[in-house]
């Protein structure tokens, strides 16, 4: 059985970020790993995609704000070290295989809703991390 190294666990910051930090904690302290948080906080622009003409800018601040704020709760929470923190904007599923590689992570955590039908054929954050992933990915049910 693999002996992971480092852990990168990503979270959306709402309640079900919880199960998957427990599951990440526990594979952590099984395998002696280091574990790495992520939030990845969507530009309005990219959800938008400009058909709204506004300076989203201000709103944009206060969303990376209170993600920063709900990203330490979580990260103080499970005692994950300043330097371990990680607060991106962008894409999730880029950002995450971006932070996987920089910091030579051998697992990922994620949760993922087992959603069925459209949501399944659109697919999901979970689904877009493990198509890219170059390393071990494991999908927490969450929901």
């Amino acid at each position: 059985m693999a002996n992971y190294q480092r852990i990168l666990t990503a979270i959306d910051l709402s309640d079900e970020a919880i199960p998957v930090l427990q599951r990440a904690a526990a594979m952590a302290r099984q395998h002696q790993a280091e574990l790495h948080l992520l939030h990845v906080v969507e530009p309005l622009s990219l959800a938008y995609g400009g058909d709204i003409p506004m300076d989203f800018s201000g709103i944009q601040e206060e969303l990376q704000q209170q993600a920063q704020d709900s990203l330490k709760k979580y990260a103080d929470r499970y005692k994950i070290a300043d330097n371990h923190r990680h607060l991106q904007m962008g894409r999730p599923e880029a950002q995450i295989h971006e932070l996987c590689e920089e910091l030579e992570c051998d697992l990922i955590v994620v949760g993922s809703h087992g959603r069925k039908g459209l949501a399944l054929l659109l697919g999901s954050t979970a689904n877009a991390v493990l198509h890219g992933a170059k390393c071990d990915v494991l999908a927490v049910r969450v929901g």
